[in-house]
């Protein structure tokens, strides 16, 4: 299948256009609009610096369904310890500029770019885009971030500076979910780790007939610390 050149106008061809890796679109930018556009269509921007913006939308999609997260005897003490506390929203900016530079295994570079920061920033401060932060003895240890959209979170990256951190952070974003009727964390990428959380694949038809479903609700705009 081609991959389609994106016009100046924030439009997307349809997700199910795209080629046996995911890959829809190239070009546009990603202003508040095209990235709004993207994600309610189940298409994401992922793309190093350098290159141009590329648009994804794989199949099969790997997602997390709340009611289905795995709370694992270790990680279940661990919160029960409150070994780490946590807050929604409160350092949005310095949870993705950690995701975007602390190392990961077989991992040499980031896509989350300064364009991608600013953009998705920009997304938080219209009220779409949260963090969940997670601490030890004060400091900032581990996070995640993502987007809100109807009733899905379209989750983007973590990181963890002490073990167990970004677990954490992702246990009180599936309780604030199930909480708030967030049917879906869409986690995008077929991974060991987010599988043994509970995650899995489904096809690409299902997830956009699950989207579609799932953002004729309310989006949860706004601080989400105040919700909790």
């Amino acid at each position: 299948m081609p991959v389609y050149q994106l016009p100046d106008e924030p439009v997307f061809p349809p997700a199910d256009l795209a080629n046996a890796d995911g890959l829809l679109a190239i070009g546009g930018d990603l202003s508040l609009p095209r990235l709004i556009n993207a994600y309610s269509s189940g298409i994401f921007p992922w793309y190093s610096e350098g290159q141009p913006i590329l648009w994804w939308s794989p199949n099969p999609r790997m997602v997390l369904f709340p009611d289905k997260f795995k709370h694992h005897k270790n990680l279940r003490r661990t919160v029960e310890k409150n070994i780490f506390t946590y807050t929604f929203d409160r350092e949005f900016e310095q949870v993705i500029d950690y995701c975007s530079h602390v190392k990961r295994k077989k991992q040499d570079d980031t896509w989350i770019t300064e364009e991608m920061k600013k953009a998705y920033i920009q997304l938080h401060k219209a009220g779409y885009a949260h963090s969940v932060e997670t601490y030890q003895q004060g400091k900032l240890v581990g996070g995640l971030y993502g987007i809100s959209l109807g009733n899905v979170f379209f989750g983007e990256s973590m990181f963890h500076l002490q073990t167990d951190a970004s677990k954490v952070a992702l246990w009180h974003l599936v309780e604030f979910s199930l909480k708030k009727e967030i049917k879906i964390i869409d986690v995008q990428q077929d991974t060991i780790h987010l599988k043994n959380m509970g995650a899995e694949l489904i096809d690409r038809k299902n997830f956009l007939i699950l989207l579609e479903q799932s953002l004729s609700s309310d989006t949860l705009k706004g601080d989400w610390q105040k919700l909790i």
